[in-house]
């Protein structure tokens, strides 16, 4: 699971461990993968096991798919939780904003990358999402880059990038026994989004009206493991409440082109879908 060390992360890591699954923590920060770690290890247990990656950029993605492959020789379930929000237009090495590289991009290789693993053995893919998609668009010429960079909005748009890839992902997986499915855990009271100053502040006071990453950790669990659920695939899910996702995110043109683009800027080449032997 990316993003494992905080938030709706750590909460979904915890319950995870609870109902006896081997959790391995993705963390960019190895001290605080560490003390995460650390603090999700109880008494007489083994505890979550830790791998330091970044996600940031196509060779950290490739180097963090490398050294999941080493540590996880088989992947029965694959959260994809690691967020961020910026407040400023940042550009990764490869050139891109860093919000749509690690929520968008990032998922987008690692999928690739862990392909074989997820088939092998039939996994769960689930994509920890936002309701905030509503409000996004996709520019392809702009949003990679960061030229239409906006505080709050680019969230958004990354956000909505990587849920017009999910039918795509769905159908890619049609016939191999991997399934995908995105989550909006709620309004959660995290460190997403923090700023500094006077917002920063008021945006603090209001968080504590929004929910605990306990809560939002529960709707992320029950994709990952409610059989009830198994087999269902490409759906969006609000909550614990599976809903049609909004035409914004429903137009498979622009997924088209997304989705080709997302192949270049990631290196990989059109290879046919995977199919369970």
């Amino acid at each position: 699971m990316t993003g494992g060390n905080r938030g709706i992360g750590y909460a979904v890591a915890a319950e995870l461990l609870s109902d006896g699954c081997d959790v391995v923590l993705v963390a960019r920060d190895r001290d605080r993968g560490r003390a995460a770690q650390s603090a999700l290890t109880a008494p007489g247990t083994p505890g979550p096991r830790l791998v330091v990656g970044d996600l940031s950029g196509v060779r950290a993605v490739r180097a963090t798919a490398e050294a999941l492959r080493e540590a996880c020789p088989r992947i029965d379930v694959l959260i994809h939780n690691a967020g961020l929000w910026p407040s400023r237009r940042t550009l990764t090495e490869d050139g891109l904003e860093q919000a749509f590289a690690v929520n968008h991009l990032a998922p987008f290789l690692l999928n690739h990358e862990l392909e074989p693993l997820l088939v092998s053995s039939r996994a769960r893919v689930v994509q920890v999402g936002a309701g905030l998609y509503v409000k996004g668009r996709v520019d392809l010429d702009r949003t990679p880059a960061g030229l239409d960079f906006h505080p709050v909005r680019t969230y958004a748009d990354t956000k909505l990038c990587n849920l017009l890839l999910l039918p795509r992902f769905a159908e890619r997986w049609r016939d191999s026994g991997v399934t995908v499915n995105a989550v909006h855990p709620g309004v959660i009271r995290t460190g997403l989004g923090d700023r500094g100053g006077p917002v920063g502040y008021l945006l603090k006071i209001v968080k504590l009206l929004w929910k605990s990453p306990e809560a939002g950790a529960r709707p992320v669990v029950r994709l990952a493991l409610d059989e009830e659920l198994a087999g269902r695939t490409g759906r969006y899910f609000n909550l614990e409440q599976e809903e049609e996702v909004a035409p914004v995110a429903a137009d498979p043109e622009l997924a088209e082109r997304l989705w080709g683009q997302a192949l270049e800027l990631a290196g990989l080449e059109r290879t046919p879908p995977p199919v369970r032997r």
